[in-house]
């Protein structure tokens, strides 16, 4: 029996995450049969209960590797010291339990889809990295898996770096083609091919949606999905509540003129209960914006999981999202579907499914007038989207099995 580690996931607050693992084990199992897959986990006991046949599917919760103190005052420092970087970029030892989980697996899957970027800074950067170079030190086997990656190139001490980093993997697979081009042009190629996201294969687990479903209408539920993460993405100096009011209006204008009623849908809510990163929260102080609209607008419990929600995202006529894997969890249900972009993710994405960035809104350029016209678009077109899609998802299907058939032509 194959065994695993994936790296780049502590949490399933963020039902990306808890996406991407599920979907993962789901693929390694289709490949190797029976696996033993760890996963790092900072509150087991709370991701349990989001999965609760995650032994039975043969994934084993273990220690998350702690933020390391040496990053910490490095990126102190490198803020008053800039130049820093060029100097030394920092390393860290790991916990014995943790090495000795890594040790006794196959091969380290570096997965978490965009951790090889910027979004995150420059520390966490060296974080993912650092501990996949110390599964390459204990000469196991390596793959950077599904994955979006950079641009790094504002930085070319860092970009140098991860050039360095990438070429040495096993194996690399990215989920566009824009990193697939941009992974080429610092140099990386030999070891790298193109896939599809893991999520796209994903099975949806049915739950029951009449407790929170809004009042039914014409034409059926928008789905919509909106984040605090992208309020760092938006003009500097903007109050929070600018971005808020804008969408509030949106979906006042939606209910007032066109029959359909909207469902918003959290994708990121810590399972302890806090407000900080939370969609529910953020929305529900949009709620407070709109009014209920006699139950034509309600926001989506925020303990369901990523297959539930999955599933909840099956059911909606339209969806207009924030977080990619809703997006995609969208998309991949064959709904019409526009994308707000903070990263060249969802361009991507897009890019390479549609053919174009038409459904792609720039997250500085969201407001009531261009969320209304990108919906109005998703109106227009519903026929040839679903059409679109029924054609490319499940080519994407297939897409996302090669990155389980690269692990296995590694693992000889």
């Amino acid at each position: 029996m194959k065994k695993f580690f994936l790296s780049g996931q502590n949490n399933f607050g963020n039902r990306g995450c808890e996406a991407l693992v599920r979907s993962t084990v789901e693929l390694l199992k289709a490949e190797f049969g029976d696996v033993e897959v760890l996963v790092p986990s900072y509150r087991p006991d709370l991701d349990a209960k989001q999965w609760p046949d995650a032994q039975e599917a043969g994934c084993r919760f273990v220690r998350a590797m702690p933020y390391p103190i040496e990053l910490k005052l490095w990126g102190r420092a490198r803020k008053l010291l800039p130049f820093l970087k060029h100097l030394y970029l920092p390393n860290y030892a790991l916990p014995r339990d943790i090495e000795s989980d890594l040790a006794s697996c196959d091969a380290l899957l570096v997965i978490g889809g965009d951790n090889i970027t910027f979004d995150y800074g420059i520390e966490s950067l060296l974080w993912h990295i650092r501990f996949a170079q110390h599964a390459q030190r204990m000469r196991k086997k390596m793959m950077v898996w599904g994955a979006s990656i950079g641009p790094f190139t504002k930085e070319p001490v860092i970009e140098r770096f991860v050039a360095d980093f990438l070429r040495s993997a096993d194996c690399v697979t990215v989920r566009e083609t824009i990193s697939q081009k941009y992974l080429a042009s610092i140099g990386v190629e030999k070891n790298v091919s193109l896939v599809a996201d893991g999520a796209f294969v994903m099975t949806p687990q049915p739950v029951d949606t009449a407790p929170f479903w809004p009042i039914a209408t014409e034409r059926g539920v928008l789905g919509f999905n909106i984040s605090p993460l992208i309020q760092k993405f938006r003009p500097a100096g903007e109050p929070r509540d600018v971005l808020q009011r804008e969408v509030a209006a949106f979906l006042k204008k939606t209910l007032e003129n066109s029959p359909i009623s909207i469902l918003l849908l959290p994708h990121v809510d810590p399972l302890d209960g806090a407000a900080e990163n939370s969609d529910s929260h953020y929305m529900r102080e949009i709620i407070s914006m709109t009014g209920s609209y006699q139950g034509r607008i309600t926001l989506a419990p925020d303990n369901l999981n990523a297959a539930q929600l999955k599933y909840v995202l099956s059911k909606c006529a339209y969806f207009i999202g924030a977080r990619t894997h809703a997006t995609i969890g969208a998309m991949s249900c064959l709904v019409p579907t526009v994308s707000i972009a903070y990263s060249t993710k969802a361009k991507g994405l897009n890019r390479d499914l549609f053919g174009n960035e038409d459904l792609v809104l720039d997250t500085p350029r969201v407001n009531t007038s261009t969320l209304d016209s990108y919906y109005q678009a998703l109106i227009k077109n519903r026929d040839q989207i679903v059409t679109l899609l029924s054609k490319r998802i499940p080519e994407w299907r297939v897409k996302a099995q090669g990155s389980p058939e690269q692990l296995c032509r590694i693992l000889g």
